[in-house]
């Protein structure tokens, strides 16, 4: 096992200044390497174009890198070379200049600066694909030619280096993309001495931000991390408490449970909170980092693993009714009802006022039963009849258990 000596001193060799742009693109053999469409002779080109006094040329610059040396997230022998290009130009005061999009499927004003980080975010995020399987499963999952994945995550460092200046960047929209890429490139088993380090800084946009996404991004971000984000559970905004209870490290932490278990009572509260895709809008807003999905069901799912038992859960999961649908069954009322019954349904087994009122609640929603093929499987797993006829006549035929003194 390294010790933490030893990842420090590894850590200390991966900070090397970043290269000057020219001798990146003329210390570069480019016709020795390759991107997706071949020979990459035209990428130095691309990447002198970003510096255009033009916008529209920069950003025609930007997709044709990223469609040739990062083409559907594959990497390439110019990819390496290319993202040192970038991270040394970020600072250029010509990379500030704003575009409509910068792709053809990107509709989103920013300034360049803002897209190049992305980019490298995604380049990052790319490399460490498959990075913590074992060597045999990683070569079978590594669509990438030999050594091209490995000279990108060897230049990781200097990327970070790069990247992480602009966490604080007077620009939201340059701090947000700054945060993301530095995300991904901190997946790196390599990097992981930095983590701390940066959560001080994030530390400090936490405390300064107005932006309630930014905030909720960045406690996100420190939680995935495993950095404590127990300060951040007495926040004033419940968003943030609830973003911050989240983390893992919080997962043996009642008041993180009860900060979880509290917001969940007001669903309509919490989908409030940020723009998310949603089954009526997918396209309504970005989804939260670190979160599948949206943050509500983030949240049942912390609360169904944290809670001491379903009686703890039931007003959550009252609460959660209304919102319940045959299409939603994965991501709510499923996981909720297997909570309800952790050790299945014995038939003919007086059920728990818990439960019973529970059951109750789902029977009476109409569109938790259309299409039942959808829903068939969480009931098989629990021992109870997939069936709303049969689930209505098991509540009429068992009497809940005695002990009601917690729900009255």
């Amino acid at each position: 096992m390294t010790s933490q000596d030893d990842c420090q001193s590894a850590d200390q060799k991966l900070h090397v200044p970043l290269p000057d742009p020219r001798s990146v693109i003329e210390g570069t053999d480019w016709t020795g390497l390759e991107h997706a469409y071949g020979v990459a002779q035209d990428t130095p080109l691309r990447l002198l174009q970003l510096l255009d006094e033009d916008p529209k040329v920069q950003a025609g610059a930007l997709e044709q890198l990223d469609i040739s040396v990062l083409h559907q997230e594959s990497l390439y022998s110019a990819t390496a070379p290319a993202a040192l290009y970038v991270s040394a130009v970020l600072n250029d005061p010509r990379t500030l200049a704003r575009h409509e999009n910068y792709f053809t499927w990107d509709d989103q004003p920013r300034p360049l600066r803002a897209a190049l980080l992305e980019w490298l975010g995604q380049i990052a995020d790319s490399a460490a694909y498959g990075e913590t399987s074992d060597e045999e499963e990683e070569e079978e999952e590594d669509g990438n030619d030999p050594g091209v994945t490995d000279a990108v995550r060897a230049v990781r460092g200097t990327i970070h280096d790069a990247v992480s200046a602009h966490l604080l960047a007077p620009d939201p929209t340059v701090r947000a993309a700054a945060l993301s890429a530095t995300a991904a490139l901190l997946q790196s088993p390599e990097l992981a001495s930095r983590i701390s380090g940066t959560t001080q800084v994030l530390r400090r946009l936490l405390t300064e931000s107005p932006d309630r996404r930014e905030r909720a991004s960045t406690v996100l971000t420190i939680g995935a991390w495993g950095q404590d984000t127990t300060t951040w559970l007495e926040d004033p905004d419940p968003a943030i408490r609830a973003c911050a209870a989240l983390s893992p490290a919080c997962a043996n932490n009642t008041n993180a449970t009860r900060t979880i278990l509290r917001a969940l009572l007001e669903p309509v509260v919490i989908d409030s909170w940020f723009l998310e895709p949603s089954a009526a809008d997918p396209w309504a807003g970005e989804p939260l980092p670190h979160i599948e999905g949206r943050l509500r069901y983030a949240l049942l799912s912390a609360a169904t693993e944290r809670a001491a038992d379903f009686e703890e859960l039931l007003p959550a999961a009252m609460a959660s009714v209304p919102f319940c649908s045959n299409l939603t069954i994965a991501k709510d009322w499923g996981p909720l009802l297997a909570a309800a019954f952790p050790s299945g349904y014995d038939q003919g087994t007086n059920l728990t006022l818990a439960q019973h009122r529970y059951l109750s609640a789902l029977a009476d929603r109409d569109v938790c039963w259309r299409h039942t093929q959808l829903i068939t499987s969480w009931f098989d797993d629990i021992g109870l009849p997939a069936d709303r006829g049969a689930i209505k006549a098991l509540l009429t035929g068992s009497a809940p258990g005695r002990n009601t003194a917690r729900f009255e």
